[in-house]
């Protein structure tokens, strides 16, 4: 058996052919699974549970399904769905893990993070992450009306593509004095995390840094089990040349 991590698929409607893909993994690969850990960005955008949409709804239920196989499910927030919240968490029997989770498993510890507050260079999303988590300002964002939000969540994209074409490749990256911070602090020797859509190995001093890939052309998935692990891509059959932001 083995734990299965990925991270952004920022699925949404314009995008059918990664959620058909997503939606055949969690009926295929994933079911052998012991366990699935998605660390954030599962969604475009997440303007609160009451998200009425067909592809909310479907994801939804076919998570659910994979967790009443026998599949323990856990979701870590993303910089776009940072309103995912305890009804989806019912809905889904997944667990919502806070921003920096350890693992253990069959002789692995490690530390699971969405990656977004490893990017300390860019100064100017630091700043907005730290309002958007705020929970003053979460309960305010949840209680709008639902076209208010969906609204706010389409401008908050047009400005992230608008401001990331702009920014240096390497302001977007982790920072290294962050990972070897974060590495530190809880004494781990693998650091796993997604965000920055530069899916690779890293060796380093402490251990290593898996870093998990976006769903576009190809998905990509994580294998952890008692022989070590394999980070795997798979081409995304009518995939659209439609790149995300990270």
């Amino acid at each position: 058996m083995s734990v299965l991590f990925i991270s952004d698929l920022h699925l949404a409607p314009e995008r059918p052919a990664v959620t058909r893909a997503f939606l055949s993994f969690l009926r295929g690969r994933a079911m052998e699974a012991d366990a699935l850990y998605i660390l954030g960005d599962l969604f475009e955008a997440w303007v609160g549970d009451d998200d009425p949409t067909p592809l909310a709804r479907e994801v939804q239920d076919s998570l659910r399904q994979l967790s009443e196989f026998g599949v323990a499910l856990y979701v870590q927030h993303g910089n776009r769905d940072f309103l995912l919240g305890k009804r989806f968490a019912h809905h889904c029997c997944a667990e919502l893990l806070g921003d920096e989770h350890l693992l253990e498993y069959r002789g692995h510890r490690a530390l699971l993070m969405h990656g977004d507050t490893l990017c300390t260079d860019d100064v100017d999303y630091q700043q907005f992450r730290r309002k958007a988590r705020n929970p003053v300002y979460k309960w305010c964002l949840s209680h709008l009306p639902l076209k208010r939000r969906q609204r706010l969540a389409a401008e908050w994209r047009a400005k992230s593509m608008a401001a990331n074409s702009n920014k240096a490749s390497a302001i977007m990256d982790v920072n290294a004095a962050a990972v070897d911070e974060a590495m530190a602090r809880h004494q781990v020797p693998l650091l796993i995390h997604g965000h920055t859509h530069r899916p690779g190995r890293h060796p380093l001093d402490a251990g290593e840094r898996i870093v998990l890939g976006d769903w576009h052309d190809f998905g990509w998935v994580l294998v952890m089990n008692g022989e070590g692990c394999e980070l795997q891509s798979f081409p995304i059959p009518d995939a659209e040349n439609n790149p995300t932001a990270a």
